[in-house]
């Protein structure tokens, strides 16, 4: 349940927001609806639970209310606007030194806590294994059960700054171990393109987003403001 609110009141974010000073209390109400001092309701809730910042109060399991849109996101028409194709980053998983291993054998390779088991002698196509996701803390041993994910989607990067890269650079990006996750299947494919404002995974939240910010830090990307905005707010709220 906490894992559905945290998305869904990801959806949308509140315009104008910077971040809260301690004397602007964000009220939870009973409902779960997160007020900030911009929000309508604010001065009528009188019975809430107090937090020092938007993002601690959603990453507590609370909303926004649904007048507080964020016009200043992109919209998904906006998005498409963007003419994105996934062979601008390469064309699948790469093998960069030419020894059969691929990017995504690489990312199974390096995080498996145990010897990873091959499908053939010449050691190309991983397996099994043992994986611990970082979505839900599942141990997964059949790499069959794997996607590995891009913490930082390659449409959501394209949009963000990547359009403009050279190949090479959208190529490194694509196959990044640092931006590469072994997660399920299905939570993998229902995170799409979408970036941490949109979607959380079920654990480890804090861990996910902060780990989201420093690679849009290290390939000097540029979220859309409210977007960035969103992830300040939410990181400021893991440090208490």
């Amino acid at each position: 349940m906490r894992h559905f609110q945290c998305s869904l009141l990801a959806l949308v974010l509140v315009i104008g927001l910077g971040p809260l000073t301690a004397a602007e209390t964000v009220k939870k109400t009973r409902s779960g609806i997160c007020h900030p001092p911009t929000s309508s309701y604010y001065d009528r809730t009188q019975n809430f639970r107090p937090y020092d910042s938007l993002g601690e109060c959603l990453a507590g399991g609370g909303r926004l209310p649904k007048q507080l849109a964020a016009s200043d996101s992109p919209t998904p028409s906006q998005e498409n606007l963007d003419s994105y194709e996934r062979s601008a980053f390469g064309y699948g998983w790469e093998d960069a030194d030419g020894v059969c291993q691929d990017s995504r054998a690489e990312a199974l390779i390096t995080t498996s806590s145990t010897k990873v088991h091959f499908a053939t002698e010449k050691r190309c196509r991983v397996i099994s294994g043992r994986w611990v996701s970082p979505f839900t803390g599942n141990v997964i041993q059949n790499s069959r059960d794997i996607d590995i994910d891009h913490v930082v989607p390659l449409k959501w990067a394209w949009n963000r700054g990547a359009k403009g890269w050279a190949s090479v650079k959208r190529e490194e990006f694509a196959n990044d171990l640092v931006n590469l996750w072994p997660v399920e299947s299905g939570l993998n494919r229902s995170k799409g393109a979408r970036g941490p404002d949109q979607w959380l995974p079920p654990s480890a939240q804090c861990g996910y987003v902060a780990r989201f910010h420093r690679i849009v830090v290290k390939y000097q990307l540029e979220p859309h403001s409210g977007e960035l905005r969103w992830i300040r707010s939410f990181l400021e709220g893991c440090k208490s």
